[in-house]
């Protein structure tokens, strides 16, 4: 296993962190629950392997994720991690819900502390909120009483927004979505990669595969890997990539079988800074441009069109029509679409006033392109 330093904090850290997410599951009941056995032993069989970063949070597998990473670290394993999970910031309401969550918190992962303790999900607005409520008092308070012993967030908004929550409190680590897809025009990016090494606070990966999607890739994107390194999995491309920069500390990666959890094992086993070749990384390059080759529409999400009259919201919609083609994934975009729908800010609501067209930079023909993801994703 390879570790790497988080170096304002003076640790090492496995380069391979247990994301706790996709736990196996099966029915009971008529109902989908964590295969809990299975679980335990993805969890140990990770640690015995060399994983020291385990990763969880209060509202994965319906609220119940926290209680089997519990039960899978008793019998010693939890002195063997640094343990982290994540404050439902999306659920706090008033300043003690603060302390209920984490006392609650604290039961079901059945330790007295926590390594790492992230504010979940951090968007601007969000962040506002929390502050209101007293979140980084709440956050020294328990460092003080040495009920956690470091403050994060995990992210989900713009750069703009990720610079203005990483400078505005004296945060320990931070956990971004980043992959080699999203390296420019998805949030934060390698600018926000960047700033986060600038500022010296350790960076934690998620969503390194995408939602899997980086794991299972086209077939004209397979053919560009294989002229490369035949035999290599997309998954070992995409982890190698993200392990080849320094300032990426720990990639989560969530398993759902033992054998999954061998072959994350045995990719991390070297996986390490400088992993890539010069022919390695121009290889990423152009599965890269395969992908984007894909697309349906060139918009770049710079939101120029927005705020849309009619509230459609432009770029989510151009987005979800793209990921349809560029991952062969249209059935799973169709549901994200129809969510777009439940908010009546998908395409149908435009009313073709063509203010949008005016300001787009690409010269994109907006209202034709609208109608046709419409048609396409309904």
């Amino acid at each position: 296993m390879q570790y790497r330093e988080f170096k304002k904090l003076g640790i090492k850290v496995s380069a391979f962190g247990l994301g706790c997410m996709r736990f196996p599951t099966i029915e009971i009941d008529g109902e989908k629950k964590v295969d809990i056995e299975n679980a335990k032993n993805i969890v140990r069989r990770a640690i015995d392997g060399g994983v020291n970063y385990v990763d969880t949070a209060y509202n994965y597998s319906n609220k119940t994720n926290e209680i089997v990473v519990g039960e899978a670290l008793a019998d010693g394993y939890r002195d063997k991690v640094f343990l982290a999970t994540k404050l439902p910031s999306f659920l706090c309401e008033k300043p003690e819900d603060m302390q209920a969550f984490f006392e609650e918190q604290l039961t079901k992962l059945r330790t007295d502390h926590l390594d790492f303790y992230l504010v979940h999900s951090l968007n601007r607005k969000s962040w506002d909120k929390m502050k209101e409520l007293g979140i980084k008092e709440f956050l020294d308070g328990l460092k003080a009483q040495g009920k956690i012993k470091y403050a994060g967030f995990s992210f989900h908004d713009d750069y703009e927004a990720f610079e203005y929550i990483i400078r505005d409190y004296d945060w320990d680590m931070c956990q971004i979505q980043y992959n080699y897809m999203d390296t420019v025009g998805n949030a934060p990016g390698e600018r926000g990669l960047r700033l986060a090494e600038s500022l010296n606070i350790p960076v934690v990966i998620m969503e390194g595969l995408l939602g899997g999607k980086l794991a299972g890739v086209p077939n004209d994107v397979a053919e560009v890997f294989n002229s490369c390194r035949p035999g290599r999995s997309a998954a070992e491309w995409a982890f190698r990539w993200l392990c080849n920069d320094p300032a990426v500390c720990t990639v989560l990666s969530g398993v759902t079988t033992p054998e999954m959890t061998d072959d994350n094992l045995r990719i991390f086993d070297s996986a390490c800074v400088g992993c890539m070749t010069d022919e390695e990384l121009d290889t990423v390059r152009k599965a890269r441009d395969v992908y984007s080759a894909r697309i349906k529409v060139n918009c770049t999400a710079c939101r120029y069109c927005m705020p849309c009259p009619a509230g459609v919201d432009i770029p989510r919609v151009f987005a979800a029509w793209n990921n349809a083609y560029k991952y062969d994934t249209k059935s799973d975009v169709q549901w994200t679409y129809g969510r777009l729908l439940a908010d009546k800010t998908a395409a149908d609501a435009c009313i073709k006033c063509g203010k949008c067209e005016k300001i787009c930079p690409q010269h994109i023909s907006i209202r034709e392109m609208l109608a046709a993801a419409h048609a396409d994703l309904v």
